[in-house]
Formats: structure tokens, C-alpha cells, sequence
């Protein structure tokens, strides 16, 4: 059982490889803006889409790439806030916050463009 399933499963929350049934993750609260947000940035990647098919200027289309990338990145925002508040505070209570404050600081420097550090054994 990995890490966040056991972490779960002492909370009672479901986790994401707990099979078929209602997940209670930390984002459900915001599910319906999350959902919303993704939907408008589908609709950007068409409008970028259909720019580039009208072969329209260049930095008009950077600049929708750009307003794209920010949106990507208001919702890893929330759902990290999400995470912290909800399953990372869960994981200190259980005593199992090293694992989980190593696994979202993985997420951050992946998404920082930074090496993932290799774990060493002491």
C-alpha cells in the first residue's frame, strides 16, 4: 500500500487508488470552479488552434500561449493549496508528513523546470 493510500485509509478518506466510489480529495470543495477553469482553457487551446489554421500574427498567438500557461498554473495553484490544507495537514496528524512534504515538493520542483533530488540513505 503506497504511502497516500495508507495515509487515506487512517483517515478515511478515499484515495485516488482505492477503486470505484466517491473521492473526497481535498480539491472536491472546488471541483466545480476547477472544472470550470479546465473547460475555458480547452476553449483556449482551440481559439489558440484555430489562430494558428488562420495564420494569424506571431505575439497574438504567444500571447494566448502565455494566458494559457496562467491558467495552468492558477489551477495547480488551488489544487496545491488544496493538497497542503487538506491531505498534507492529514499526513501530520498521522505522523506521516516527511513522506507527503517530499512527495509535493517533487511536484513543485518538477513543475519549477528543477531536478528531482535523489533520495540518499543515511
Amino acid at each position: 500500500m503506497s504511502t497516500q493510500s495508507r495515509i487515506a485509509a487512517e483517515a478515511g478518506v478515499a484515495s485516488k487508488s482505492d477503486g470505484p466510489g466517491p473521492s473526497r480529495h481535498s480539491y472536491t470543495k472546488d471541483r466545480a470552479q476547477l472544472l470550470r477553469r479546465l473547460s475555458r482553457m480547452e476553449g483556449q487551446v482551440r481559439g489558440i488552434s484555430r489562430m494558428i489554421e488562420r495564420d494569424e500574427y506571431c505575439i497574438d498567438i504567444l500571447q494566448q500561449t502565455a494566458a494559457l500557461r496562467a491558467a495552468i498554473d492558477a489551477v495547480s495553484l488551488l489544487l496545491m493549496e488544496d493538497h497542503v490544507a487538506g491531505c498534507l495537514a492529514t499526513a501530520v496528524e498521522t505522523g506521516d508528513a516527511a513522506a507527503y512534504t517530499e512527495e509535493v515538493m517533487e511536484v513543485v520542483r518538477r513543475s519549477m523546470g528543477r531536478p528531482v533530488r535523489t533520495r540518499t540513505t543515511d
